[in-house]
């Protein structure tokens, strides 16, 4: 960006010049005083000079320009495939909170049983219900496990699918497991 700045400033002493110039130039002419021919020979030479001068400052401009534009829409670029990662992101959070949670039900579920188990087992009586019910909530305590395992792995998948992406890696029919 400082090359901009430092190519704006002479672009402005340029067009500065060629100001004081033509201002001299009026002048001249509004005095109606004769100039010798080697002087307006001379500040014509100037003017086209300084006109050639501010022409290329200004082609250098436009390419400045558009290669200004061309790092913003490389910037746009960027910043959406980045909302998409982060909106990927916040999806895999949702689905691992909501696997945590199932996971903390079924732990709860199974610590209220172990505890009514050992209620059970202290007063000498051997509920089959209790034991029933204990073995079927650590059955769905491994489901929702599995689950939150599974949601895990999804998440790692996604990422590194990401990264192989970014480093062209990934080719175009991966996106199949």
């Amino acid at each position: 960006m400082s090359e901009i700045s430092d190519f704006e400033a002479r672009i402005t002493a340029a067009l500065e010049r060629i100001g004081r110039a033509v201002a001299v130039a009026e002048e001249r002419a509004e005095t109606a005083q004769p100039a010798e021919d080697a002087t307006e020979a001379a500040a014509e030479a100037e003017i086209s000079r300084l006109t050639a001068e501010l022409e290329v400052q200004q082609a250098t401009n436009s390419q400045l320009e558009a290669r200004v534009k061309a790092i913003h829409d490389r910037q746009e670029g960027h910043v959406a495939s980045l909302e998409e990662e982060i909106e990927t992101l916040r999806r895999q959070l949702m689905d691992h909170d909501q696997e945590m949670q199932k996971l903390r039900h079924v732990t709860a579920q199974l610590r209220d049983n172990n505890a009514a188990l050992r209620a059970a087992n202290a007063e000498g009586l051997a509920d089959a219900g209790l034991i029933d019910a204990g073995m079927k909530v650590e059955l769905d305590s491994l489901r929702v496990a599995r689950e939150a395992e599974k949601t895990e792995l999804d998440a790692i998948v996604t990422e590194l699918r990401a990264v192989m992406a970014r480093n062209g890696a990934l080719p175009s029919t991966a996106g199949e497991v």
